[in-house]
């Protein structure tokens, strides 16, 4: 289990975090969303060992990270812009890895590779944006690591290599019950992927939750009656968001589900659907009360 508590990082006067607490368990795939300067990519660099915090601590199964060697060969971290030594290729750069990393699997990496379509010996700065990040996340998941830590995970990629990379992702996290923390500027990347999600904004965590239980606080219906309508016709229910277009109305309700349907459905409608919410409308509802232009998160592809 990964356990970050009370974790601040400043540069000079500038506080990149502040008093961030955070855990995440084995077997769980974590998703890090915020704004640019929100204090992702530094939280990662401190929790892969590469940064030193200035209060706080961070432990992997109970023990310190940061100079702890054996312990760092446990974690990988996939920056937003992998590092290649001029003239490396995947040859050379998996012999590197396999000396660095005890848990480093041949046999994964030559299947990933092929399923990435990466040669062995074109230079890994001579490829393409998107190739360089497949070759970064082939070397990082033939590593085998308990705790992989990516940043922008699909930045540069088409939508099909977006899905796969987060196939493999998730079915690796799955079968070694290890842990992940991905970070990303759109929920749409994480859409289907996670099962925790926490949000940095200006330095802090503002946002914690998992994601079964996010969907589980609210739900979306489409209504429609024989008869003119309003709002105020579920004055009975907790209404957090509502939409009407001539006599179809949809609303994020929040509340107990049997008692939603049982409620509307005493109202006799022609028509009563309750659909699924997208992380986005999720997202939404819990902050709505904030003071916070999460609309930046909204961006990105469909994967």
């Amino acid at each position: 289990m990964l356990c970050i508590k009370n974790l601040h990082k400043r540069f000079g006067h500038i506080h990149a975090l502040d008093n961030v607490s955070l855990t995440v368990p084995r077997g769980t795939i974590c998703g890090l969303v915020g704004s640019n300067g929100s204090g992702k990519s530094t939280l990662l660099r401190v929790i892969a060992g590469v940064m030193r915090a200035d209060e706080g601590h961070v432990t992997l199964d109970g023990e310190r990270i940061f100079e702890n060697p054996a312990l760092k060969q446990r974690i990988l971290f996939v920056s937003d812009e992998p590092y290649a030594p001029q003239g490396a290729t995947m040859r050379r750069m998996t012999a590197f890895y396999r000396s660095l990393y005890p848990t480093f699997d041949d046999a994964r990496r030559a299947e990933l590779q092929a399923q990435f379509r990466l040669d062995d010996d074109t230079p890994i700065r001579s490829m393409s944006r998107g190739k360089r990040r497949l070759a970064a996340v082939c070397l990082a998941l033939s590593a085998k690591p308990q705790l992989l830590l990516m940043d922008e995970t699909a930045d540069g990629l088409d939508p099909v290599m977006r899905h796969t990379v987060k196939s493999v992702i998730a079915s690796d996290v799955a079968a070694r019950d290890s842990s992940a923390i991905l970070v990303s500027h759109s929920l749409r990347e994480l859409e289907s992927l996670c099962d925790q999600l926490a949000l940095l904004h200006d330095s802090h965590l503002i946002l914690d939750r998992d994601v079964f239980d996010l969907k589980r606080a609210a739900y979306k219906i489409q209504v429609a009656f024989d008869h003119p309508f309003t709002k105020e016709r579920f004055s009975g229910l907790s209404v957090v968001q509502y939409e009407q277009h001539a006599s179809v109305a949809t609303l994020i309700l929040e509340g107990d589900r049997d008692v939603i349907e049982t409620t509307v459905s005493a109202m006799e409608p022609l028509l009563f659907e309750m659909l699924p919410l997208t992380l986005e409308e999720i997202f939404l509802y819990e902050l709505r009360s904030l003071d916070y232009d999460y609309t930046a998160l909204l961006g990105g592809d469909d994967a």
